[in-house]
């Protein structure tokens, strides 16, 4: 059986770690290349440095990164799952751009599990059309970016049936609640890995949907999953919904 050679970027933070000890550990892979801009024996501080042919690169570094890490893998023709949150419009943009070269995997949430929530949550913006909407994230007091990215995905999925919707962070001014809001709330406290609490609620019944992320090593398990997926994948843009089978 052919091995998937993979580059991990990222290679010395806590989901960099949790890669690469889930690609050592699976057969189908073989760890050829970690790269951190920290440095030291047996890591590139540089992915220039990086001369080996690789399958599939896991970026899980920062978003700030992203201008060279698309355009070493376009050059190489290289498929790359793209795990890192906090990308700005414009990084955004360099992501999609790519992904008519080569083949992207891009999600604002590694977890399969929060795939299937935003599945649920488009169900139910669909049935329950005209009721109220808010999302509440939770994650550890070392977060940077708030809203996360992944209560951002979960809004969109409700816009997506909801087109006039309008993001409303943190109500922090009075005033009446308008039925076409969407509030968006983020908490930040102790070691909390991430939780994220959609709630549809009507004047007659409340639904409330959860999803919380025990050990932050789900996300490293959805990234090693889409690299397997995106290693047989033609040019494009794949999320979440695609490795479900969508």
């Amino acid at each position: 059986m052919n091995r998937i050679n993979v580059i991990v970027c990222g290679a010395l933070g806590y989901m960099g770690r949790e890669v690469v000890r889930l690609v050592e550990e699976d057969t189908s892979f073989q760890l050829i290349a970690k790269v951190d801009k920290a440095g030291g024996e047996g890591v590139y501080a540089n992915l220039d440095e990086v001369s080996q042919k690789a399958d599939v690169l896991i970026d899980f570094s920062n978003h700030v990164a992203i201008e060279e890490i698309m355009k070493y893998c376009t050059e190489k023709s290289l498929p790359v799952v793209v795990a890192t949150t906090g990308y700005t419009p414009e990084e955004t943009e360099l992501i999609i751009k790519a992904s008519e070269k080569i083949p992207v995997f891009f999600s604002a949430n590694m977890s399969v599990g929060v795939a299937l929530l935003a599945r649920l949550v488009k169900q139910a913006a669909a049935i329950f059309r005209g009721c109220d909407v808010e999302i509440i994230e939770k994650h550890h007091n070392r977060k940077v970016d708030a809203p996360s990215g992944t209560a951002l995905l979960l809004a969109d999925t409700v816009k997506e049936e909801r087109p006039d919707a309008e993001y409303v962070y943190g109500r922090g001014q009075n005033g009446k609640r308008e039925t076409n809001e969407i509030g968006i709330h983020a908490l930040r406290m102790g070691n909390v890995v991430g939780e994220h609490e959609v709630i549809f609620s009507t004047e007659s019944q409340t639904i409330s949907l959860k999803h919380e992320a025990h050990d932050r090593a789900l996300f490293a398990e959805g990234a090693i999953a889409a690299a397997k997926y995106l290693a047989n994948q033609s040019t494009g843009l794949y999320k979440m919904e695609h490795l479900l089978g969508e």
